[in-house]
């Protein structure tokens, strides 16, 4: 990867910290959550997510968490050591606190909302002393969720995450991942991801992610703006998502690239974020051209949307490139420089 130099030796590609939690998906789906009856059981957070999808692809993936003592705290573990993560450093709360859970809503292909509970959830406990240098070191990256910012014990965790990883040239991704539970106010918002997005290497997140996280200091009137600011300290990419719209990519060599989705018949509006950074972060580790991470990236987003769940339906590199031949034809281009 030439605009962005990785550690081959390491014996992880990425180790996230933050959240793991249950998903509750209807499936008798559009109508609004307060008459869906029945519904299907999945690992779930942002986090969980990408770690599940990078494996999927061929990934080596470790993890730092606190998950519940209790049956789904062996759930979550089994899937994820199913999927050849390394569970070594996720931990079991020892207070009786519980995996958040999260119900979601499909009204319509285009009209999803996410019912969370989060009070004294089990992600949250995740602590300093759970962070490992030895662990931290053995990767080529980490990923720090935003939600992991928004309270202690897990923000000083994080935060250790972080300096541990700059300390040891380990890069460091920072996935927005904003969820209104939990945080106090905005301007405590905005001071926590700014303290990660200037060093991170790598920030995804999507506009309104980056207005948040701009407000206290003046948020930036457009996307080029966001990306120079956020170049300005150290970031190699910056990825600001636009929903259905697609998204933008802007690298600090002055590139930057408009990525369209791949159509295809939407079943939720949630998931695709996940897809699209796990894939996006595998397509980097293997060495792809940019262009052909963002292309990776998207495909597997429309896939993601497209699909009942989100952990469960990560897809293989097999599975994402025959996507991509299978609907070239009829995308057109979907990775355009600007």
């Amino acid at each position: 990867m030439k605009f962005m130099e990785l550690d081959k030796s390491k014996a992880l590609d990425l180790i996230p910290i933050g959240r793991i939690a249950i998903d509750f998906n209807p499936t008798d789906m559009n109508m609004p959550l307060s008459q869906s009856a029945n519904f299907n059981k999945y690992v779930g957070g942002s986090p969980a997510n990408i770690a599940v999808g990078l494996a999927r692809l061929g990934g080596k993936c470790g993890f730092i968490a606190r998950v519940s003592n209790d049956q789904f705290g062996d759930y979550v573990t089994d899937y994820f050591k199913n999927d050849g993560i390394d569970t070594s450093h996720i931990y079991r709360c020892e207070k009786g606190e519980k995996l958040g859970l999260t119900f979601t809503e499909i009204k319509s292909p285009t009209e999803s909302s996410i019912l969370m509970y989060r009070e004294g959830v089990a992600d949250l406990q995740v602590h300093v002393d759970d962070v490992d240098e030895d662990y931290v070191k053995s990767a080529k990256a980490v990923l720090i969720s935003g939600t992991a910012l928004c309270a202690s014990p897990s923000r000083e965790a994080a935060l250790k995450t972080m300096m541990l990883a700059k300390k040891n040239a380990v890069k460091v991704i920072f996935d927005i991942d904003y969820r209104a539970y939990t945080w106090q106010n905005e301007d405590e918002v905005s001071i926590y991801y700014s303290m990660v997005a200037r060093n991170s290497d790598i920030i995804l997140g999507s506009r309104s992610e980056y207005d948040l996280m701009e407000s206290v200091t003046g948020t930036c009137p457009d996307d080029q703006a966001s990306a120079d600011l956020w170049h300005s300290y150290g970031n190699k990419i910056v990825i600001i998502k636009h929903g259905k719209e697609g998204s933008m990519a802007y690298l600090d060599d002055g590139r930057s690239f408009k990525v369209k989705p791949f159509p295809v018949e939407m079943l939720k509006g949630f998931g695709g974020g996940d897809g699209y950074a796990s894939a996006f972060i595998y397509s980097l580790m293997a060495g792809k051209s940019i262009e052909d991470a963002l292309e990776f990236a998207t495909a597997s987003a429309s896939m993601l949307v497209s699909a009942h769940s989100c952990s469960a339906a990560m897809p293989t590199a097999a599975e994402i490139e025959g996507f991509i031949s299978e609907n070239t034809p009829k995308a057109g281009r979907v990775v355009e420089e600007f």
